[in-house]
């Protein structure tokens, strides 16, 4: 019984492959950034999920972690391999907006 309540209020040991946590794909490189997309499960699908990074040398600061921005969207896919296509595209929409704006604000990691 005990066992019982305790999956069904969330006490139960997570699953050994569990899904939930975006693993970065491989990094495409676009005018001068890298995209990775890193799909989230949610359900039975995947939400559209990735990173664009800016090496910290291009600003003149040498030494230092590169610039990091993370995106999440609403857009569900029923394949990850969708979802990652699709987030690489995202992120060169993004670059294509936004461009060095992104990373103004010279923190290290942030939301896009």
């Amino acid at each position: 019984m005990a066992s019982f309540l305790s999956k069904l209020f969330g006490g139960g040991k997570p699953e050994a492959n569990d899904d939930k946590a975006p693993a970065r794909g491989e990094a495409v490189t676009y005018k001068a950034f890298s995209i990775t997309a890193s799909p989230i499960r949610d359900g039975e699908q995947w939400r559209l999920c990735g990173v664009i990074l800016k090496s910290a040398g291009e600003s003149g600061e040498e030494g230092q972690a590169p610039l990091e921005r993370t995106f999440i969207r609403a857009d569900l896919y029923t394949s990850r391999e969708e979802a990652e296509t699709f987030a690489i595209r995202k992120g060169q929409q993004i670059i294509d907006e936004q461009g060095d704006r992104l990373f103004a604000d010279g923190q290290p990691t942030g939301r896009a």
